[in-house]
């Protein structure tokens, strides 16, 4: 039989995801033109040929900020990485999740 400590140790890691996937990417940002055009050319950069169709914008309740969601087809965690600091370095970005 295993140690305990060792089955807890198990039980509390990430779950690993298996690539490629889909993966959705959600920008939340200062409202406007400026922020769809970088998401977009963030996404191009990293996931070249993703579909725009499965773009989704929601604005704030006042129109200040926009939720922008990006499915992409996720090839390994060094692309998904390198697109999140490249949209963290923004001044429009908020937040990405």
């Amino acid at each position: 039989m295993g140690d305990l400590s060792e089955a807890k140790d198990a039980s509390q890691e990430a779950p690993k995801i298996e690539f490629p996937c889909n993966y959705p990417v959600k920008v939340v940002g200062k409202a406007g033109t400026g922020l769809h055009t970088l998401v977009i050319t963030v996404m191009e950069t990293h996931a070249p040929g993703f579909d725009q169709a499965r773009i989704s914008v929601r604005d704030s309740r006042n129109g200040n900020f926009q939720a922008i969601t990006v499915t992409i087809t996720a090839t390994g965690v060094d692309q998904l990485q390198a697109l999140f600091d490249d949209l963290k370095v923004s001044p429009l970005v908020h937040m990405v999740l």
